[in-house]
């Protein structure tokens, strides 16, 4: 189910990643999948592999190339010392393979987790294929990433009881985005960080999970086909 792919970047390198195809579907819109700090793991191909079911091309780019953990402090250092600009040029090649694809639809989007949260939204400012984004509870920096340059409309889910991915910053850049006539979505679930990681039991709150997923999926048809 799991397919290994390589795709050129603009950089002129090849990236790694994986691609999930649904069954029974000729093409289908197609969506970008951004890993939590832990790197490509289990828990990512689970939710590629939901993604698919519900009709999705699916591309994971290996943003760790290789690499990942089950440690904090290992998936710390991992994503402290990830190279933003190489990253956002995989994501944006990844944008564009599945664009092209034979499977595609032509519509692309990004959800992402965590660290793919706020790389969603830095991909926002800079991939002109996508035409939805959804971030979990991550944020790219506003002083880094311009969100004037947004064009996709996003769904944004945050949580209430998190401190490292603040709701109340999610929404001044709603806000902000809104003010210039941009579209932006924000919801705020009674959770903390990771609500939606069905295999992190501590974190996991299965019903805020759920309508997350649920309008998400909604929100990704409505943009994608």
């Amino acid at each position: 189910m799991y397919e290994p792919i390589k795709f050129p970047t603009k950089s002129g390198a090849e990236a790694p990643g994986e691609l999930v195809a649904p069954e029974g579907v000729e093409r289908a819109p197609a969506v970008v999948l951004i890993q939590e700090w832990w790197g490509l793991n289990g828990q990512i191909r689970h939710v590629a592999a939901r993604l698919a079911r519900e009709g999705f091309l699916v591309a994971i780019p290996d943003l760790y190339h290789g690499r990942w953990t089950v440690d904090p402090a290992e998936a710390q250092k991992l994503m402290e010392g990830l190279d933003w600009p190489r990253a956002l040029d995989e994501i944006g090649s990844a944008a564009a393979y599945l664009k092209t694809h034979p499977r595609s639809n032509g519509h692309v989007g990004v959800i992402g987790f965590c660290l793919g949260g706020a790389l969603s939204f830095a991909s926002a400012t800079l991939v002109p294929e996508l035409e939805a984004v959804v971030p979990f509870y991550g944020l790219a920096p506003s002083d880094k990433f311009d969100y004037a340059k947004v064009k996709a409309p996003i769904l944004a889910h945050f949580a209430s009881q998190d401190e490292w991915a603040r709701a109340d910053n999610a929404r001044a850049v709603m806000e902000q985005m809104q003010s210039r006539g941009q579209s932006m979505e924000l919801h705020v679930y009674e959770a903390g960080h990771a609500f939606a990681h069905e295999s992190r039991k501590d974190v996991y709150v299965p019903e805020a999970a759920a309508l997350a997923w649920s309008r998400s999926i909604a929100f990704l048809h409505r943009h994608l086909g």
